[in-house]
């Protein structure tokens, strides 16, 4: 039977205004990224999406975004936190997106995305293979989603390639046999907050 996996990102957060890094730093949403959170967890209601099990990366922004959002109980996953940057975390945000290589941070103290990625694909496979988890939300961070779209893109209904992950998207897996299944991408107009 199918099980289904809500991934979300964290809403916008003070660095993210800044144009900073922030991984396993973090930094608090801002109003913009509180109403962010709040839309999102309209989506859920006005779609009737009821969730069994709930859980968040243990940074603030994660665990905020999920509080905003939906009302009910969560657990706190170490698993579920954004890569390690090291020393470069909280440095101006262009210098990430320079980099190609896998172990780029492993230089400055940081984390090999190989690493991060088993911990994630690990941390939310444990979660899905528990017998009265059906519908679950993960409340988590960019790098995370991408590491979950790039890993079992293989098996996605959805051409993620050229899509920028947004403050409060959602990731719509099915879990079935083991495996996570890309269904849908689920993006808010925030166009109002911004005015």
């Amino acid at each position: 039977m199918e099980k289904v996996l809500y991934l979300m990102r964290h809403g916008q957060t003070l660095f993210n205004e800044q144009d900073k890094i922030q991984g396993w730093c973090d930094a608090p949403l801002t109003e913009i990224g509180k109403k962010q959170a709040q839309i999102a967890g309209a989506y859920f209601r006005e779609h009737q999406i009821v969730f069994d099990h709930a859980y968040a990366s243990t940074s603030e922004r994660a665990c905020d975004t999920l509080e905003l959002a939906c009302d009910m109980p969560y657990v706190r996953l170490k698993g579920l936190k954004e890569l390690n940057f090291g020393t470069l975390e909280g440095e101006r945000e262009p210098l990430k997106g320079k980099v190609d290589r896998e172990d780029f941070f492993v230089a400055y103290g940081g984390e090999h995305m190989a690493e991060m990625r088993k911990r994630v694909i690990g941390t939310l496979l444990d979660c899905m293979r528990k017998p009265d988890h059906q519908c679950i939300l993960a409340v988590a961070h960019a790098g995370v989603c991408w590491q979950m779209i790039r890993y079992w893109q293989h098996l996605s209904r959805v051409d993620m390639q050229l899509q920028q992950i947004d403050n409060c998207s959602i990731f719509k897996f099915l879990f079935d046999q083991d495996a996570f299944h890309l269904t849908e991408v689920i993006n808010h107009d925030f166009s109002g907050l911004y005015t």
